[in-house]
């Protein structure tokens, strides 16, 4: 072995130059703020095929600077969503105390498997976990809980608690040819289809209970599914409810659920179904619940306040839930992935224990702070924690009611100025949230009487097709005339959770999660679309 290379390699790639990296770390923040003078959207044109033809992996040793260079044109490809345009979806940007939080972390790369590979970092997951969770459990006595990879994963594990529940050791036997089932909101997250199919019950036992105008699920078709999948023999493993869906906003009334679950099961003596909650995008509004609405401390629009107060109200209903997923990158505004899911009693997680026999590798594991005992993933990042530590405590909880009400306010906004146009109708007036979805139709058209002839049965499905065809359109001809420096970026769904008589509604969609976004963005969003008329 040639040692001189080795050394010199080591040298490079193993020891800190903080010289070096402090400058390559600076010439990235240059050309980030470069960036922000520049249109929000696609800097660069993408090339799949061409990424695919040249993998690139160079033969001989380089330097840090090489690094820099294989990585910097996608870095400088890449939005960072800082713009106040961006209303697309439910992305915001990283405030930068989560990327401080991020650093650290990144520094020292824990692994939050067991004590042995993250020593504190464990400690701060159990810290930032109890945070959250008396937030958004209102002072739970016994939480628990994990950051994961994505709110995907986190919701998986809210089923597969749900099916321990029901069919006790399925971790160990299966099924055992059980009909297990899942109950879900008409107007949940794609995710609960792939959690279904991936546990192992199978996509075609998840059943979708149709939403309220308000895109709630609809309490008395949940519990006369219920009494049916009971009638029928099945295992009801889970409910899931939605806290702010991610089209509209929507909320279903956990505490009304919680009522409606356990009474069914006693009827038919059957175990009481695990009640997840999916609030990865509407957890926010929990740091609202002790907000005093008649003191006003902060100064919030007086037309808002009823608003929070509808949020303080819905959030109370969280405390009723077993378990719970939060995406902390959504509006808690960190660092991806900061996803966690947490449970209300720390027992709960028992039925997901491995013995120390079963990972021999980890055989100084301990139950009550080794994660991998109970985990899906081995290996799991710490930015989690790290980010929403880093963050809560910068921020603080006035910065954060701040930080929502402000995006719940311009939301407001924009659905008043839209109501006043006739030939508009904001589709989710009910719900209290940052997002608004909506239609445009052409002049002459009145939206609203439109919307409750469909509400109402009376308007054939070829009409529907030909005005849903008209509000795409116009979207797709907003987006063809874009000004690029001043015109912000919009999304359209096909269906945003709302289905009445099955009729799946498209709208155009706005998201409030950049708090630089003003009255000025509305104010020319308004514009935009009544230039298309």
């Amino acid at each position: 072995m040639d040692r001189a290379r080795l050394d010199q390699l080591v040298k490079t790639f193993f020891v800190c130059n903080r010289r070096q990296i402090s400058e390559i770390f600076d010439e990235l923040l240059s050309a980030m703020e470069a960036e922000a003078t520049l249109p929000p959207g696609g800097l660069m044109s993408r090339n799949y095929e061409t990424a695919q033809a040249n993998p690139e992996i160079h033969t001989l040793p380089g330097n840090l600077k090489d690094a820099r260079d294989a990585v910097f044109p996608f870095f400088w490809g890449t939005d960072s969503w800082y713009s106040k345009l961006h209303l697309e979806n439910v992305k915001g940007p990283p405030n930068f105390a989560s990327l401080i939080g991020a650093l650290a972390c990144l520094l020292k790369n824990p692994n939050l498997c067991v004590d042995t590979y993250c020593l504190r970092s464990n400690e701060l997951e159990v810290k930032a976990i109890t945070a959250l969770a008396n937030l958004i459990f209102y002072h739970t006595d016994s939480p628990w809980g994990v950051f994961t990879m994505g709110g995907t994963i986190s919701n998986l594990y809210g089923g597969k608690l749900g099916i321990e529940k029901v069919v006790p050791h399925a971790m160990r036997d299966g099924l055992a040819g059980h009909r297990v089932v899942g109950i879900v909101s008409g107007a949940a997250h794609y995710s609960n289809a792939t959690l279904a199919g991936w546990l192992g019950i199978g996509t075609g036992n998840l059943h979708a209970i149709p939403t309220d105008r308000a895109c709630a699920m609809r309490l008395d078709l949940l519990e006369e599914t219920l009494h049916r999948l009971y009638r029928d023999g099945a295992r009801v493993a889970f409910v899931m409810a939605t806290f702010g869906t991610t089209d509209a906003f929507g909320i279903d009334d956990i505490a009304a659920m919680r009522a409606i679950l356990e009474r069914a099961a006693q009827q038919h003596g059957a175990v009481t179904p695990h009640l997840h909650v999916d609030a990865a995008a509407g957890w926010t509004v929990c740091f609202l619940t002790e907000y005093d609405t008649v003191a006003n401390p902060l100064g919030i629009d007086p037309q808002t306040l009823p608003f929070i107060q509808q949020a303080q109200q819905r959030a109370a209903g969280i405390r009723h839930a077993d378990s719970v997923t939060i995406d902390f990158h959504k509006m808690g505004w960190g660092h991806y992935p900061s996803s966690a899911f947490i449970v209300n009693r720390r027992q709960d997680l028992a039925r997901l224990f491995r013995n120390v026999e079963d990972v021999p590798y980890f055989c100084e594991a301990d139950y009550r702070h080794d994660p991998a005992l109970f985990t899906l993933e081995c290996s799991r990042p710490a930015i989690g924690p790290y980010t929403v530590m880093a963050s809560l405590n910068g921020i603080g909880l006035q910065g954060y009611q701040l930080l929502v009400a402000h995006a719940i306010d311009m939301a407001r906004v924009l659905k008043e100025r839209i109501e006043q146009l006739d030939y508009c109708k904001v589709l989710n007036l009910e719900t209290p949230g940052p997002t608004v979805v909506w239609w445009v139709l052409p002049h002459g058209r009145n939206a609203g009487e439109i919307l409750a002839r469909i509400e109402s049965g009376a308007l054939q499905a070829a009409d529907c097709r030909r005005y849903f065809s008209e509000i795409q359109r116009l979207f797709e001809k907003r987006e063809a005339t874009l000004d690029l420096q001043r015109d912000a970026r919009l999304t359209f769904t096909t269906a945003m959770g709302y289905t009445p008589h099955g009729i799946p509604l498209p709208a155009w969609k706005a998201v409030f999660y950049n708090p630089q976004t003003d009255e000025s963005v509305i104010d020319r969003l308004i514009s935009s679309i009544e230039e298309l008329m």
